[in-house]
């Protein structure tokens, strides 16, 4: 049983999502892309631990589709920035991949406190 939000895949997985994407922009000159990357990331970890915290299920299935829009605004802007060669293809790919895995993640869970 789940007891903190700290034991929750999805909250680890968007964790490291975010540590990840921090490093991979470490040396951006592009502060407002940067920071959008960065606070969105952030926000996916975020939102759900708060969800969590709430204790109620209405609460965190809300909490959590904050935290899915989240994510996909962090797969969003990784594409936009495979396009604009701010990240070696192979990078930017294994980001996608790792957002894409926390999404489903985050259905999953939805689905499952419903």
């Amino acid at each position: 049983m789940v007891k903190r939000f700290e034991d929750l895949i999805a909250w680890q997985k968007a964790r490291l999502l975010s540590v990840a994407i921090y490093k991979a922009f470490e040396d951006s000159k592009d502060y407002g892309f940067k920071d959008q990357i960065q606070r969105s990331s952030v926000s996916v970890m975020n939102n759900i631990a708060e969800g969590f915290e709430r204790k109620t299920k209405k609460e965190f299935s809300y909490f959590l589709s904050i935290a899915k829009g989240s994510c996909g605004e962090v797969r969003s802007m990784l594409v936009l920035s495979k396009d604009l060669k701010k990240l070696s293809t192979e990078t930017a790919d294994s980001l996608l991949q790792q957002a894409e895995e926390i999404s489903k993640i985050i259905a999953g869970l939805m689905n499952s406190i419903k």
